[in-house]
């Protein structure tokens, strides 16, 4: 999936998400499994905002991305901060860095873009080949409950003199997956006019006992799961799933 344009409002957009939670759990789960370095792939980077917390924390940061227009701001961003990424435009079921990793990120429910279980597949072996001895591989996915309670067949809106949205919810094809019909109106500054941009996003989620299979299979030992940014596990209506893998 490419975001196009979409790419170019989504920080403003994103301005309230918890990049901060993201980089406590990396550190926490750090310390707590003792990984002895910092060098670290954060995987759907996007524009950078996780990328760069982490590179002001002494990590040594490689960002993947499949949209070039995420690594483009993600880019100029890291300049404008100061902050060295190494940056590749790749699919991550497809990952190829050819080298070895401390740790592996794959966060804000990227994995869920994925609509095929083999994808899923791939991307935990990929992962694990480039993860040293005893790495730690940590992503978040949407809960069963999130996909069917809060997004199935919902619609949310935004109205704002920037930025503006519709967005619809719709059940997709596969089971517990959702598709997002997104309808923008964005503010051009010189003109004052609106422009519509309008996206389809499709999101697919799986039990956490599904999930731990297929990571064992591809050769990871689950540490924890946990959920919402907490320690604790996750409930009947958890929304987000942590998971913390070492490699065997």
């Amino acid at each position: 999936m490419s975001y196009e344009r979409f790419a170019y409002i989504y920080d403003y957009l994103m301005q309230d998400v918890h990049y901060d939670g993201w980089l406590d759990f990396v550190k926490r789960q750090s310390e707590t499994y003792a990984v002895k370095g910092k060098d670290i792939v954060d995987v759907a980077c996007g524009t950078g905002e996780l990328s760069i917390r982490l590179a002001e924390e002494g990590y040594s940061v490689t960002g993947v991305d499949l949209s070039e227009d995420m690594l483009v701001i993600a880019q100029q961003k890291a300049l404008d901060r100061n902050s060295s990424l190494s940056l590749f435009q790749q699919d991550m079921a497809q990952l190829d860095l050819q080298r070895e990793y401390d740790l592996i990120t794959i966060f804000c429910d990227s994995l869920n873009y994925l609509e095929k279980e083999e994808d899923v597949i791939h991307t935990f072996g990929h992962v694990h080949k480039h993860l040293k001895q005893e790495g730690l591989f940590l992503f978040d996915v949407h809960s069963l409950y999130k996909m069917s309670q809060i997004f199935m067949n919902q619609t949310f809106t935004l109205t704002d003199d920037a930025v503006s949205y519709i967005w619809d919810c719709f059940p997709g094809d596969a089971p517990n997956s959702v598709e997002h019909e997104l309808t923008f109106f964005v503010r051009d500054e010189e003109t004052e006019l609106y422009e519509k941009v309008e996206e389809l996003h499709k999101q697919r989620t799986y039990p956490v006992l599904q999930l731990t299979e297929w990571l064992d299979h591809e050769g990871f030992e689950v540490l924890g799961v946990s959920a919402d940014f907490t320690e604790l596990p996750p409930s009947d209506d958890s929304e987000r799933i942590f998971f913390t893998c070492r490699k065997k």
